[in-house]
């Protein structure tokens, strides 16, 4: 759902309702052994909810109980008590808003569009209202709200995976940077005033819940990348290619790594440094990420638009099927192979967080790459190319990297895409007889990476 021309928001007890319908569909006798529960979603979106409204669901879930009235057990949020989702997606902050905003003092990381703090100080500039004339007294992520939801908590905690995600958060104190924000007009009272560790357990769920029992441990709730990491990483000379909505490239920096606060940047530094960052990990180490906000999003949009000039040539009396129309892109993509063409496509459909106000462009078009295959082929090669000037081979080279795992449902089913990344990434040495000797860089592409499995991970006892 869209708000307005820029804004991106989804509804909360719509993702309530699909988790539980998910919860209710797992085996009865193993939810009775869960000993933790570990819980991740997207990182840096932001709502807000009635705190008092919030913990009183779970006390009468609890009454229920005791007077065997339950019937169900969905714990649902009275009407009006949050609001909407607005996620990492949301673009209402334009660069020159951005740059209206304070500079970060003791955090590393930059404040973009779609992250939290930067979400609330818009809505504080420019719907004061729906701030100060509101029953909300709290705000988190979606996943901290289920958190609260499980535990009967009356205020969010976060994990510090989630509060770097939002921006103004020192990762090293583990504090918010509220005197910087008090000072600019932000709403600190919504900031979660706990803050942990990543794989901490942030309270213990209340009630029997779908036949997990009362008491179980509950983990303040984690970030889907470094999740996914975590579930996929088998040796930390591993990097993690991960291509769904978005695209990221991470690996894992060595013990004692410690980012500098922006503060102590030379003002108007530009370069690598602005495309790659340092989120938290698990057991007090960082991730370098390169996180492009092109990724699946872009080849979904090229498809709708296939499917929308098909309307449009036939007066609207004929359409494509989605899944017809992958299945041709990716069929004559792949026929593509060893072909050559001058078509170039830089795919910033959406911009980049570190170059917010540059777009999506094509040159080099002749007569011969008019063609779905051709086109389709550069647009996955745009894509790749955008990872790699962000997050080049030779860093990952000289970082200890020997294997890069390809992960995301972008990825997985898109073997045009697949052969891109082989092509810029895996660098192997071969002999005089063409036999391989040694493979400094390997790319595999596997179907591991699942977020959730990555939070179940993180809960283990000494798992991380």
């Amino acid at each position: 759902m869209t708000l307005g021309v820029e804004g991106n928001k989804q509804d909360a007890p719509t993702i309530l309702s699909a988790l539980y319908y998910c919860i209710s569909r797992l085996p009865k006798d193993m939810l009775r052994h869960v000993s933790h529960i570990g819980i991740c979603g997207q990182m840096h979106g932001v709502m807000l909810w009635d705190g008092d409204a919030i913990a009183n669901v779970t006390a009468r879930h609890a009454e229920n109980i005791a007077t065997g009235a339950l019937t169900d057990q969905r714990l649902e949020v009275p009407h009006g008590s949050v609001s909407h989702v607005y996620t990492w997606q949301d673009s209402r902050c334009s660069p020159e808003f951005l740059r209206s905003l304070p500079q970060p003092q003791s955090s590393h990381l930059r404040v973009a569009t779609g992250f939290g703090c930067a979400t609330l100080f818009w809505k504080q500039r420019y719907q004061p209202q729906k701030l100060q004339n509101s029953p909300f007294t709290r705000a988190g992520t979606v996943q901290d709200l289920i958190v609260a939801l499980l535990c009967g908590l009356p205020h969010a905690v976060m994990s510090v995976q989630n509060a770097a995600s939002w921006g103004y958060f020192d990762t090293e104190a583990m504090s918010w940077e509220t005197d910087l924000l008090a000072e600019n007009d932000f709403p600190v009272h919504l900031l979660p005033p706990m803050v942990l560790k990543s794989g901490s357990v942030a309270g213990h769920l209340v009630n029997s819940w779908y036949g997990i029992p009362a008491g179980t441990p509950v983990g303040a709730a984690l970030g889907d990348l470094p999740c996914s990491v975590l579930a996929t990483l088998v040796s930390e000379t591993d990097a993690v290619m991960n291509v769904s909505t978005s695209a990221q490239l991470a690996f894992v920096m060595p013990e004692g790594f410690h980012p500098a606060p922006l503060s102590t940047l030379e003002e108007g530094s530009t370069g690598s440094s602005e495309m790659v960052e340092y989120f938290p990990y698990f057991g007090g180490r960082y991730l370098s990420v390169a996180a492009s906000m092109n990724g699946g999003n872009v080849l979904a949009a090229y498809v709708a638009a296939l499917q929308r000039w098909v309307g449009e040539l036939s007066g609207g009396k004929h359409g494509v099927p989605q899944a017809k129309v992958w299945e041709c892109i990716l069929k004559l993509g792949e026929a593509e192979e060893g072909a050559s063409s001058t078509m170039k496509i830089q795919p910033l459909l959406f911009g980049e967080r570190h170059c917010p106000e540059h777009r999506a462009c094509i040159e080099g078009i002749g007569p011969s790459s008019l063609g779905l295959g051709p086109i389709t082929k550069a647009l996955c090669v745009g894509l790749v190319d955008n990872i790699h000037r962000m997050m080049p081979k030779e860093k990952l080279l000289s970082s200890g990297i020997k294997r890069l795992l390809g992960v995301g449902s972008a990825l997985a089913r898109n073997k045009v895409l697949q052969s891109c990344v082989k092509e810029r990434y895996e660098q192997v040495v071969k002999g005089s007889d063409g036999e391989q000797i040694e493979s400094h860089l390997e790319v595999i592409f596997t179907s591991a990476g699942d977020a959730a499995c990555g939070a179940a991970l993180a809960m283990m006892p000494k798992a991380v």
